[in-house]
């Protein structure tokens, strides 16, 4: 595979007792390792209607700004995001804990007093669908062996890398997203209807001894056209430890143990670009 060749693994109906899992479950290691992300092809149930997520997306957007400030939260991901001087056309919620019912069904009912069950039933079964994904690309990274395979107006988002473990990121057909490879080239990403992109973040780079590639992505906006983007963020709760397993000579012991959420904060703080990756100053074996 190319430096520039965009991976695409279909992820539908896996059987583990399968001929394909070994070969699929080196695949996605090499697409983690070499660059960071992948589109993830996933038919399921709660996907067949992408018109419906974006609908209730469009309604959360279009609510009054002062309504949409409700949204906060000391951790700077858990609230809302807009009218941003260096990207003018970004907004964005956060929504901690969304695969937690009761956590959805609160968020809903401060953006709407009055109830909105269509947003909460569309969101649950979007949320249920993309920790399948990261559950199972979680799953077949941990199988696959080791070594088995050797302008401002415009921005969306800004160049950034991810500060939890990974993002399971699915769009309407408006392709913004730009990733950069290892060699320093940037790859926009050309999504196909219904597919999902799975990218690797600090943490995820961290726990797996520097051999996932966590890449700087940013999103440019080319098209005079509203673009909606639904992520489910994982972090990990507790104390991270690097697996014995992932440590070895030819990859040698690169990060200390690590809280997920403090990683997060030292990032607030100002102490770590958001161009540039946290894990290694924060967490990294030669960090102060």
């Amino acid at each position: 595979m190319s430096d520039s060749k965009i991976p695409i693994i279909n992820l539908t109906k896996l059987d583990k007792y399968s001929n394909s899992w070994v070969p699929l479950c080196n695949e996605v290691r090499h697409a983690l390792e070499e660059h960071g992300y992948f589109i993830a092809l996933y038919e399921d149930a709660n996907n067949k209607n992408s018109k419906e997520i974006f609908d209730v997306m469009q309604e959360l957007f279009d609510l009054p700004i002062e309504t949409k400030k409700k949204n906060t939260s000391d951790i700077y991901f858990y609230r809302y995001k807009g009218q941003l001087v260096t990207a003018p056309l970004h907004e964005s919620f956060g929504i901690p804990h969304p695969n937690d019912i009761e956590a959805l069904q609160s968020f809903t009912t401060l953006m709407w007093p009055q109830g909105n069950q269509k947003f909460c039933e569309t969101m649950t079964s979007y949320i249920k669908v993309g920790a399948e994904i990261e559950q199972l690309v979680d799953k077949m990274y941990r199988a696959a062996p080791a070594g088995a395979e050797d302008g401002i107006g415009n921005v969306g988002s800004n160049i950034h890398t991810d500060k939890g473990f990974s993002a399971v990121l699915f769009q309407n057909q408006i392709n913004a997203l730009q990733i950069e490879t290892k060699s320093g080239e940037w790859i926009p990403i050309d999504v196909p209807p219904s597919a999902f992109v799975f990218v690797a973040g600090d943490t995820y780079e961290a726990w797996s001894n520097g051999r996932i590639y966590s890449p700087r992505h940013k999103v440019l906006m080319k098209e005079d056209k509203e673009r909606y983007r639904l992520a489910l963020f994982t972090f990990n709760k507790g104390i991270t430890d690097i697996p014995e397993e992932l440590v070895d000579e030819t990859h040698p012991l690169q990060y200390k143990p690590f809280d997920n959420f403090d990683l997060v904060m030292y990032y607030s703080t100002g102490a770590s670009s958001m161009a540039h990756g946290t894990a290694k100053p924060y967490c990294g074996i030669n960090a102060q």
